[in-house]
Order: C-alpha cells, then sequence, then structure tokens
C-alpha cells in the first residue's frame, strides 16, 4: 500500500514530491515544510518510513500521512499575526510549522489527550529551537501544549482566527468546534469521512468546503460516572510579550535584514549542497483509496507509459549523477548566529538572542 505521492530520500525530496503533485501550493507553505524534518519527529528506529506520504502511530505518537498536512497547511489560509488552535496537536509537528507562518505576534495553543504526548512535543520543540539552523531563517511563535480531552474546553475560553481537530467529529460536536472559531477564521477538521473547510462568515452564518476524503479516528469522548463533573480543559492565556522578548525578536530581525541586504548588494549566491538529479514522471490524482493505520489514503497508480519514461531516462540520471560529482560544494552558513557571535556583547546576551542554542 502507498500514499498519494512516491517515496522520498529525506524530507526536500518529500515536499518536491508533494509540490508536483499539487498538494503544497504556496511558497509559504513550502517554506515550512523544508524547514522542519519530518524524520526528527519519528522515534530512533523509525526514521526511514518518515518520507513515505503514509501516517505512522507507534502507542499514543501519531503523525498523519503528509499529503493529509500539506492539504491543512493550503486550507487554514496562514497569515502573520494570527492566533492558532490545534486540537489533538500530538507530536507538535503541524503547530511547529504553524509557527513558521504566523509568526512571534501569533498565538499557538495546542490541546493533546495524552500526557506523554504532550511531554514528546515539547522535548521535539526544544530540539527544533536549540538544534536546527532552519530556526534562525524564520521569526516563530513557539508553540503551548496543554493536557485535557479537546471537548471538555472551558466555555469562557477565548475563541481563535484558525483551527484545525487531527481527530474525526462526530455531527452532533460540529457547533462545538465552530464557537472556539472568530467571525472571518478557519476551522479544518475531518468530518463525515471529509476533510472539510469551515469559514465563519457571521456570528450564526458558517460556509463548508469539502477538501479530501478521509478516514480518522473519532475524538475520545470522557467517559464518567453519572453526575461526576468532567475535567475541564483551560486553553492557555495570550500573554504580551515582555519587553526583553520584543528586543530580541527586533534586533535578530535587524540582524537578518542586514546580512540580507548586503549578500544582494555583494551580488552573493550562496551554494548549498546538491543531491543527485532524479527525473520524476508527473502522477495524477484518482478517485482510489486505501486504509494506513486509521487514516484513508489516495492511492496513486503508474501507467505503463510512465514506467517506459522512467527507463528512458535511467541513462540521463547516471550522466546527471557523474556531472554533478565534479561540481565543487561549499558548506552552508547560519549567517545570522555568526552576525551575533561578532558582537561586541556580553556573552550571557548573545546566549539570550541566539535562545540559548547548541549549534
Amino acid at each position: 500500500m502507498g500514499g498519494a505521492v512516491s517515496a522520498g530520500e529525506d524530507n526536500d525530496d518529500l515536499i518536491d514530491n508533494l509540490k508536483e503533485a499539487q498538494y503544497i501550493r504556496t511558497e509559504k507553505v513550502e517554506q515550512a515544510f523544508r524547514a522542519i524534518d519530518r524524520g526528527d519527529y519519528y522515534l530512533d528506529g523509525y526514521r526511514d518510513s518518515a518520507y513515505k506520504d503514509l501516517a505512522w502511530k507507534h502507542g499514543n505518537i501519531h503523525l498523519s500521512a503528509p499529503c493529509i498536512y500539506s492539504e491543512v497547511m493550503e486550507a487554514l489560509k496562514l497569515q502573520p499575526g494570527l492566533s492558532f488552535l490545534n486540537l489533538g496537536s500530538g507530536t507538535g509537528y503541524l503547530s511547529t510549522m504553524v509557527g513558521l507562518i504566523i509568526g512571534p505576534f501569533g498565538v499557538n495553543h495546542g490541546v493533546e489527550l495524552h500526557k506523554d504526548v504532550v511531554e514528546y512535543a515539547r522535548q521535539k520543540l526544544d530540539d527544533f529551537i536549540k538544534n536546527s539552523d532552519s530556526f534562525d531563517k524564520f521569526e516563530f511563535c513557539e508553540p503551548v501544549f496543554v493536557v485535557g480531552n479537546c471537548l471538555e474546553i472551558s466555555t469562557d475560553s477565548h475563541q481563535y482566527d484558525r483551527i484545525y481537530c487531527g481527530a474525526g467529529v462526530q455531527k452532533d460536536h460540529e457547533n462545538y468546534m465552530k464557537v472556539l472559531l472568530k467571525i472571518g477564521g478557519v476551522l479544518v477538521m475531518p468530518i463525515e469521512d471529509q476533510l472539510t473547510q469551515i469559514t465563519r462568515t457571521g456570528q450564526c452564518t458558517w460556509e463548508s468546503k469539502n477538501i479530501l476524503a478521509v478516514s480518522f479516528a473519532p475524538l475520545v469522548q470522557q467517559s464518567r460516572a453519572d453526575g461526576e463533573k468532567p475535567d475541564t480543559v483551560q486553553l492557555p492565556p495570550v500573554t504580551v510579550r515582555s519587553l526583553q522578548d520584543l528586543s530580541r525578536i527586533y534586533i535578530r530581525r535587524t540582524l537578518r535584514n542586514l546580512a540580507s541586504e548586503d549578500s544582494q548588494g555583494k551580488g552573493v549566491v550562496q551554494r548549498v549542497p546538491q543531491k543527485r538529479k532524479r527525473r520524476r514522471c508527473r502522477r495524477r490524482r484518482i478517485n482510489t483509496y486505501v486504509f494506513v493505520g486509521n487514516q484513508l489514503i489516495p492511492q496513486m497508480v503508474e501507467s505503463e507509459e510512465e514506467e517506459h519514461a522512467e527507463e528512458e531516462h535511467k541513462e540521463v540520471e547516471e550522466e546527471e549523477e557523474r556531472d554533478i560529482g565534479d561540481i565543487e560544494i561549499l558548506k552552508q552558513v547560519n549567517v545570522l548566529r555568526e552576525q551575533i557571535m561578532a558582537l561586541p556583547l556580553p556573552e550571557s546576551l548573545k546566549a539570550y538572542l541566539l535562545y540559548y542554542r547548541e549549534k
């Protein structure tokens, strides 16, 4: 069984395939997907499966198929400064990508049923901030995760511009989800075997659009004895950033902009490691689906013509591989980090500007 696109060799390869199949359609979504390696969210020993377009589950840890996440990211229509709520936030993979787009003046909250998964998500978020060079290329809205059942959210909770629910929503819970949304906001959730985009157009009006046929495990309803009160989930407060934090954001932004202007003025083009070019045959979407875990995934079928085309280009691929081997490759440099380290500042202040990063 396969997914909607062919398997990739690494994260960039996977994104190339998602773009080719038109699951990723905008530059900002592509940049977010490339910035965060899907393989980093897999347990050791399972990373080989990270770049297949398949869902993955191990215990309580779960990742949806990449084609599902890309459709969700596109349907949310994310912009800087928006507030986002992830119901069933899981590993935090999606929330972290959202944070790269909505930026430091957005709101990024997640609710997850399992405590061990919230701890896993916090660890993965910490690893991304401290170890990934991609972090320095963006202004980031750090996700905040809380443990709880997303069907028990406090009735006086604030509303959000964008909401995603990562579990199947029963019809009688649809209105519950809608009231969490601001007027003009967008809610994406699986309901009645369809990934659905809902836009709140007024106080009591909504517009719905089906995006993709899917099959998600349903939301878990909390079981309790008669008369027992539910454990109400309190969403994180919306806080104002401190002056110290604002200073860090603007200093990093200024240095990043200066580095960009300097490289453009000098005509510098940073050459990065190149991979062997692989010719791919364009695949088309078809209305055939297969079950993978608890999700229904589109199944792609390759025609005889596509297979024949791949054979014809085999010799060309081998020639490209030999040619690239002769190209001198320059190591990519984290310019922002180098600029901060060169500033005449105390080491403690440099560490703060670098978010205490380890690399």
